[in-house]
């Protein structure tokens, strides 16, 4: 359908078209429609504030609906296009924005392109005809703080009007807490960390009282970076809103609590898992953000490839065996093993998880999460799991001597066992096994294959810069690689918000169980031995592999030295 040539009613055309195209489902579609007549909206607007699609596929949908091609942030214009003629006001109510005059009319971004009647309204104050393009709405808003002056309120204007409205910063009554963190001010505040979070790619929020001062940081590429310091007495009613979102005891302030929550940003329905640990003064909070759409689980994505990826995959294409996967917290390792599985996954398989938590819910993976509180632990969970006939199991980790027995038991009976260790390099794993309990010629038996790995901050592509290397840094670095050789150092722009970095990637070994190994094992050999061995078989380390990737610009020396100098 053209924009020029709409037919009927292009609301509901478009809403139809949405339900053929499988972006929608026909119930939700019906929901959005009743809430749109109440609230006198647009349907997309509806449709991204409940969640129901991502800004990204409306976009789509609008552009392949309507035939107006989508346009990205670097297509907005400097300066205002027509600002004598269309006003601020009038462009944020429509959601629209110009973008150049031309002899063929004016282009136009729209959230809507639907929108006739703010399309007729442009026409007419411009005096040209008009050519549609599709733009997101966060982007379109964001053009408009930008050139007509910022519109939602800032963290200083909402800790101002919290202050005028009378906050009592002592609260300590239950329901005056309750109170508190449901003024519109204090939800305005939170909702704006999370939206900013989020923008900003963060996988972490940490909100942490001192004594005269509430401080807000956001982990970014595995950095912690300061966003903004609010006054102490705001706590009480922070922490209170995220207990209300995240259903915990709003009363209980002395001890930790662990909770998760949904919202909706930006048209994505994003979990937040929460922890909150009372602190000398007041209670520290973090919300871990789960954005699905932010995880390519996809192994090139993650960084394993070439040799790495061959001797992984080989690995995981056996039968029945252990695949262990191993690294520090926030190493990656659960994304590693939920890519395995997606890469396994076929409808004649049944496969088990048992985790803690679940952090990612899998198509055609029954996924369990463990309970200690009620007695489900890991090993509980995978005991009754021999029972329920599966082919592959996950067991998030391997924390103990009974849970790595079941597991190897499991292994021994047909069953692909994939799971976690926390240990410095692949062959260290081996040795936390032994040193567990688990006897020699049960590894050898079932461990097929150990992966471990670290995750780098990845060189932004648009202001690396690149460097030559002198030979005396060459050989001192161990760089196999014909003179003469270029490395890339972080540079800083507007695309990775002046830092250099955007993104990470990860540094792997794979160490396969061979026959020369299997002898070490038995023999009681230390890790270095199996290390050294392991290489010998063909094995790169991880310093090897994150070399590699510095060779191909991907990250810098520094930050592979970072994760490697202990491993």
């Amino acid at each position: 359908m053209s924009v020029d040539n709409p037919t009927g009613d292009s609301q509901a055309e478009f809403g139809a078209f949405l339900v053929a195209r499988g972006a929608l489902p026909q119930a939700a579609l019906d929901r959005a429609r009743r809430l749109q007549a109440e609230m006198s909206e647009r349907l997309g607007t509806v449709l991204t504030r409940l969640g129901l699609i991502a800004e990204r596929d409306l976009a789509d949908a609008l552009s392949a609906f309507t035939g107006a091609p989508v346009i990205t942030a670097a297509a907005f214009p400097e300066r205002p296009i027509l600002a004598d003629r269309l006003s601020a006001k009038f462009l944020r109510q429509a959601s629209i924005v110009p973008l150049a005059e031309g002899a063929d009319g004016l282009v136009l971004a729209m959230a809507d392109p639907l929108d006739r009647e703010a399309i007729e309204a442009v026409r007419y104050a411009a005096e040209t005809p008009i050519l549609p393009r599709v733009a997101l709405a966060s982007d379109l808003a964001r053009a408009l703080d930008r050139l007509y002056g910022a519109s939602a309120p800032t963290s200083e204007q909402i800790v101002a009007g919290l202050d005028s409205a009378g906050f009592d910063a002592k609260a300590e009554d239950t329901e005056r807490l309750k109170d508190l963190a449901s003024e519109a001010p204090v939800i305005r505040l939170v909702n704006l960390w999370i939206e900013r979070a989020v923008e900003a790619r963060a996988s972490d929020i940490h909100i942490e009282a001192a004594e005269n001062v509430l401080t807000v940081r956001f982990r970014i590429d595995g950095a912690l970076r300061p966003v903004e310091e609010t006054p102490a007495g705001l706590g009480p009613a922070v922490s209170s809103r995220i207990k209300i979102m995240a259903r915990l005891d709003i009363a209980e302030r002395r001890l930790p609590q662990d909770g998760k929550f949904r919202v909706a940003v930006q048209g994505k329905e994003i979990d937040f898992r929460v922890s909150i640990v009372p602190s000398v003064h007041g209670e520290s909070i973090v919300l871990r953000i789960l954005d699905r759409s932010q995880v390519a689980l996809d192994f090139a994505a993650l960084g394993y490839d070439g040799a790495v990826l061959e001797r992984y995959r080989a690995i995981l294409q056996r039968p029945h065996g252990i695949l262990l996967v191993t690294g520090p917290t926030g190493s990656g390792k659960t994304t590693t093993l939920y890519t395995s599985l997606l890469h396994v996954c076929t409808p004649d398989l049944k496969i088990l998880t048992v985790e803690d938590p679940v952090e990612y819910q899998l198509a055609g993976v029954t996924q369990v999460q463990v309970h200690p509180q009620i007695g489900l632990n890991f090993a509980g969970a995978l005991r009754a799991f021999l029972r329920h006939d599966p082919d592959v199991i996950l067991v998030g980790e391997i924390r103990d001597v009974e849970t790595a027995r079941i597991a190897v038991q499991a292994a021994l009976t047909g069953h692909l066992v994939l799971s976690t260790l926390h240990t410095n390099d692949a062959a260290s794993a081996i040795t936390r096994l032994l040193d567990m309990g688990v006897e020699d010629y049960l590894i050898t038996a079932t461990v097929n294959g150990i992966a471990a790995q670290r995750l780098v901050r990845r060189l932004c592509p648009q202001c690396r810069v690149p460097y030559a290397v002198t030979p005396d840094v060459a050989a001192r670095l161990k760089l196999d690689a014909p003179a003469p050789i270029t490395l890339f150092k972080p540079g800083g722009c507007a695309a990775c918000g002046g830092n250099g970095f955007a993104g990470r990637t990860t540094v792997a070994e794979v160490l396969a169980m061979t026959e020369a190994l299997k002898d070490l094992v038995i023999r009681r050999a230390g890790a270095d031995a199996m290390q050294r061995q392991a290489e010998a078989d063909g094995m790169a380390s991880m310093y090897r592999d994150g070399l590699r990737k510095c060779l191909a610009g991907l990250t810098t020396v520094d930050e592979v030295l970072r994760v490697t100098a202990t491993s």
